[in-house]
Formats: structure tokens, C-alpha cells, sequence
């Protein structure tokens, strides 16, 4: 099953661009920023600047270094 990847625009360093991503991983992205009272363009900003490859790649690795990050402090409770 495949999911439909959708453009995104935002804001980098006062220029836009726009980022393809499944709609699932947009909403983990807004998730966190919220959780961390940041806004998305801000948290795509600190990934742009560290990224190797792809920027939307990279947002993908992110959202999910932070989920497996969330399920591993859980399973220590």
C-alpha cells in the first residue's frame, strides 16, 4: 500500500521552498514542534543545516529518530 506524497511549503532562512512527504510524516513533524513549542520551519531549519542528503529524507530520518526515541523512554518507565 502506497501512500501519497504530498509538497509542503515553508520557509528556510527567508526563502520558499517546498518538501514532498507522506501526510503521516507532516503530522509527526507538526507533533513535535508543538511538543517542543517550536515552529515547523524552525525545527526544518536545524535539519537543513545538518543534513547530508535530501531534505526531505532527512525531515523522514528525524521524525523518526525522535518516535524511536519517545518508544525507548517509554519502555524504561
Amino acid at each position: 500500500m502506497t501512500k501519497a506524497i504530498v509538497k509542503y511549503s515553508i520557509a528556510l532562512q527567508g526563502h520558499r521552498t517546498s518538501i514532498s512527504l507522506e501526510p503521516e510524516f507532516w503530522s509527526e513533524l507538526k507533533r513535535i514542534a508543538v511538543l517542543r513549542g517550536e515552529s515547523i520551519n524552525n525545527i526544518v531549519g536545524q535539519i537543513d543545516n545538518s543534513r547530508r542528503g535530501n531534505l526531505s529524507s532527512a525531515i523522514r530520518v528525524f521524525v523518526l529518530e525522535e518516535v524511536t526515541e519517545k518508544l525507548n523512554i517509554n519502555r524504561k518507565l
